[in-house]
């Protein structure tokens, strides 16, 4: 029966408890332990057999005596109570007030794992999501509905970036309003800070909710925030109809709390340490994203992620990569030259970029466009390697003045103010007055008939 206490514990190893069978325990199930003076831990079951369950405290286990412990089982999954009361809250890694104010005020509770979605019940995205940022929108396009993973290292600014976009994202056919979901794992109280503060000068915390595990809380609470974040954006995605950007970070520290907890069970390690599941595992965040027909909601998600000494082959990364529709890379020498924000194009990537870009959706030239863009400035990357082995001045003038359009990319075109707002219209506009710095005959990726009508004719070279 439910609700009956078990006594004594077999073992208590960190945050795992491992407590004799009970029958009809089931997995995820939330777990009361209560130590001699009654004091209560919350856990949930992480594994079962027909001897034993494990469960995982949320929390310290200091003071818990495997005789005089008890446990109950409470026949029910982690659960997150939402309401209309959720936009303008900040809440821990559990799903609890952290902002002083009363708990929300409703019935309706919602199973932090999620439910599946039905593949053939998806939408394909395909709107174009206005950031402002003229690296992200004109050759990495955020598309509604789309997972784009932010790679970044350690002290570089993707937090300034992440707050810029949930300031600045819109739809740009649409009058549409975006709600944000900010779920941060094992961030410092001054980052949390920062957003907290970002969002109430730019006035968007009314539409902003907050998930925040800080640092010097339990590292298996990371493992929850973002359940409970992605459980709030579908409430608000697919029972309110709104369109939810979720923000993510720092993934990195969700999969050290994943490593942390596998090595507690005594799991085989794969690579680098991390469980063999680690795919898995971040493909059942990640796919909670997307539109549903049916529901004019979406979820767009922004996870981010710092990879271990800049390796973009790390498994955390790598498999990221994997499982989303691209990446925006930040890249550190960029940043050592002062631009912000130092998105490097090259290996960053938006696969649904093609679906939500062109006539009707940003402009007919932005494919063709970025196109050249990506090419004209790869071939500054090569230049720049020649250059570093003959010296600058062995190169030839044609050379030269790619070295200058790559500088005046960076300077102008990458580069822009943490709150300034570029329409796509000014950044395509600005992609094209940087073409004009080169030769026509080497624009081969934009048909003659865009060039004549985008140039800025007075810029044209023949």
């Amino acid at each position: 029966m439910k609700g009956i206490e078990y006594r004594g514990l077999n073992s208590v190893d960190g945050p795992i408890v491992v407590v004799r069978a009970a029958e009809n325990i089931f997995y995820n199930e939330i777990v009361y332990v209560r130590d001699k003076q009654g004091q209560k831990r919350t856990g949930r079951v992480i594994d079962l057999n027909k001897e034993a369950a494990v469960v995982q405290i949320f929390g310290s286990t200091t003071g818990l005596d495997l005789n005089d412990s008890s446990v109950e089982f409470l026949d029910e999954p982690l659960e997150l109570r939402v309401g209309d009361g959720l936009l303008g809250r900040i809440f821990n890694g559990l799903g609890n007030s952290a902002d002083g104010l009363p708990p929300i005020v409703s019935s309706e509770k919602i199973d932090v794992n999620g439910m599946p979605i039905n593949p053939f019940a998806r939408v394909y995205p395909k709107d174009f999501i206005q950031t402002g940022i003229s690296s992200i929108d004109g050759m990495n396009t955020l598309i509604r509905g789309q997972k784009l993973p932010i790679f970044s290292g350690n002290g570089l600014s993707h937090n300034r970036l992440a707050a810029q976009i949930i300031r600045q994202a819109k739809l740009k056919n649409s009058d549409e309003q975006f709600v944000m979901v900010f779920a941060g794992m094992g961030i410092k109280y001054d980052q949390a800070q920062f957003f907290i503060n970002s969002f109430e000068e730019s006035g968007v915390l009314s539409k902003v909710v907050m998930f925040l595990s800080l640092a010097d809380s339990p590292s298996i609470e990371r493992i929850i925030t973002p359940r409970c974040a992605l459980t709030a954006a579908e409430y608000l995605a697919f029972k309110k109809g709104m369109h939810v950007l979720v923000v993510m970070t720092d993934m990195t520290n969700y999969c050290e709390a994943l490593r942390e907890i596998s090595t507690t069970r005594g799991e085989v390690p794969g690579r680098k340490g991390y469980p063999g599941y680690l795919y898995s595992d971040l493909a059942e965040l990640y796919e909670r994203a997307g539109k549903i027909k049916g529901s004019t909601g979406s979820i767009t998600q922004i996870p981010i992620l710092t990879m271990p000494n800049d390796d973009i082959s790390h498994p955390i990364p790598d498999l990221t990569g994997y499982i989303t529709e691209g990446q925006i890379v930040l890249d550190r020498e960029l940043s050592q030259k002062g631009v912000y924000p130092p998105v490097s194009v090259l290996p960053s990537l938006s696969r649904l970029m093609k679906d939500g870009i062109g006539e009707g959706m940003t402009r007919e030239d932005h494919s063709a466009l970025a196109s050249q863009l990506f090419a004209s400035y790869s071939k500054v990357k090569t230049i720049r390697g020649l250059a570093a082995i003959i010296g600058e001045e062995e190169l030839s003038d044609e050379d030269k003045d790619y070295l200058k359009f790559g500088q005046a990319m960076e300077e102008k075109f990458f580069a822009q103010g943490e709150h300034e707002d570029r329409t796509i219209e000014q950044t395509l506009d600005l992609g094209w007055s940087l073409l004009s710095m080169l030769p026509r005959r080497d624009l081969y990726r934009i048909p003659s008939s865009l060039i004549d009508k985008y140039m800025p004719k007075a810029e044209v070279d023949g």
